[in-house]
């Protein structure tokens, strides 16, 4: 067994050797939650859920953490009078784990947001200060670029050839590509999002959250960091940067989805052409929307279609016509676990290759398929049950859900999640997140019991 994947700073397929082999560390950067989801946020999700599933799958711990940003620029100037950038946040997050559960996206083991790690972002600016490699001024903090000779490795770009850092005024900054780390109070800004530092009040840069936050729930080395292809540059060179400045081993392997696009375009919110996640759920089953997003290799672009949806409903519709077949035919369904076939482990052993690992699957089907028409039964169970571990593998098991929060598994995930959502919140002694899950699960007619053992929760009558 060896698994590889495409590492994009290496340039590279490698094999990968996690740290631990007992327990596999993943760090894929969340959304911004200045809006609702739109359908390529979902499918850049989906590529690092089903690489969560495989890598479970081969080494059977997978400790997986996906951030929130809940407070930035984009945030902040989407906020109304009626609505505070943190209540704009928290309704927005809820509509992203809504998409994600809706397709089973399975939970973070962690999902920290920005907001409730400002002081480890402050620990990590100081010993970036202290060791020579950021500087203060004009109630701001940037990183000096110029310091650390590695700066622009994961992109190859020499700094001269860069353009100059947009993420802040540049008003004490000494080189025009150096990056904000802390960010001082501007007139204007609600005081709730300000918070007191050594340096004068203020916020958080982008690109520290991430650093601060993978170190915090994952140590100062970790096997995966994950993100879409459009955050090489500068999100993720600058989180190398800050954080093998500050003496950290950071991530181990780099890895990135392609993007989806309309018309041969980037979908993104800054040019409007995007389709809400929403919208596509509310038309399609959501496992035909996994399907579909999932059909494509991870690394490359997708062009969201109703033919590609439509390919998909119709691939679902062929495998669970033979595995009703196989149920008639045999007497029973498909029971117990057998391993996938080799040629369908081989396939996402080599850098997630989903698209093959899919032809494997067919190619079973079809197979099964020609074993019931000869009356071969014991191979059509034997594919019957190849097809139903493949299809656990990739989270597309028939009884999946079928309506985007409409049955009792996907509410149960949803509650789960928000559940522990307000413990990390507790534990982080953020009483005012807690109090707000808490309030939102209210609101929605759920009833929460604290015991001993853990939160339970009912529906009110």
């Amino acid at each position: 067994m060896t698994v590889r994947l495409y590492d994009t700073k290496a340039q590279a397929l490698r094999d990968f050797v996690p740290v631990d082999p007992a327990n596999v560390t993943m760090y894929v950067c969340g959304p911004t939650v200045q809006s609702g989801p739109h359908i390529g946020h979902v499918r850049a999700a989906l590529a690092f859920d089903l690489l969560r599933r495989w890598l479970a799958h081969r080494f059977g711990r997978v400790t997986f953490v996906r951030n929130v940003t809940d407070i930035d620029d984009k945030v902040l100037a989407n906020a109304t009078e009626t609505e505070p950038w943190w209540a704009l946040a928290y309704r927005m997050e809820l509509e992203f784990t809504r998409a994600y559960a809706a397709i089973g996206i399975l939970p973070p083991t962690y999902e920290p947001r920005a907001t409730a790690s400002v002081t480890q972002m402050q620990e990590l600016i100081a010993e970036l200060i202290d060791r020579g490699h950021a500087y203060a001024a004009a109630g701001d903090v940037y990183f000096d670029v110029r310091s650390w000779p590695a700066y622009g490795e994961l992109t190859r770009q020499s700094v001269d050839a860069m353009e100059s850092a947009a993420d802040a005024d540049p008003r004490g900054k000494r080189d025009p590509r150096d990056f904000a780390l802390w960010k001082g109070a501007k007139e204007g800004e609600p005081a709730s999002a300000i918070w007191a530092s050594p340096w004068g009040a203020g916020r958080p840069g982008w690109h520290i959250e991430c650093s601060a936050m993978s170190r915090r729930y994952l140590g100062p080395e970790f096997d995966i960091h994950g993100g879409g292809l459009d955050l090489r540059f500068p999100h993720h060179e600058n989180e190398i940067a800050q954080s093998t400045a500050a003496g950290d081993a950071f991530a181990r392997y780099w890895v990135h989805n392609g993007l989806v696009t309309v018309d041969g375009q980037k979908m993104s919110k800054s040019l409007g052409n995007f389709t809400l996640a929403a919208d596509v759920l509310a038309a399609r089953e959501p496992r035909v929307v996994r399907y579909a997003l999932a059909a494509a290799h991870y690394r490359s672009s997708l062009d969201v279609s109703d033919r590609g949806f439509d390919e998909a409903a119709s691939a679902l519709d062929r495998i669970d016509t033979f595995l009703q077949r196989v149920e008639r035919a045999a007497g029973s369904a498909p029971i117990g676990r057998p391993e996938v076939p080799e040629a369908f482990a081989a396939a996402m052993d080599d850098d997630l290759g989903v698209p093959q690992a899919l032809a494997v699957l067919h190619e079973s089907v079809r197979g099964g398929n020609v074993a019931i028409d000869a009356g071969d039964l014991e191979t059509a169970a034997t594919a019957g049950r190849s097809v139903a571990a493949m299809l656990t593998v990739l989270g597309l098991d028939a009884d999946a859900p079928a309506v985007p929060g409409g049955t009792d598994a996907a509410l149960d995930a949803l509650v789960a999640e928000l559940i522990a959502q307000r413990a990390r919140a507790r534990a982080d002694k953020d009483w005012a997140a807690a109090d707000r899950i808490r309030d939102a699960i209210a609101a929605a007619g759920i009833t929460l019991e604290d015991t001993p053992a853990g939160t339970n929760w009912s529906i009110d009558a």
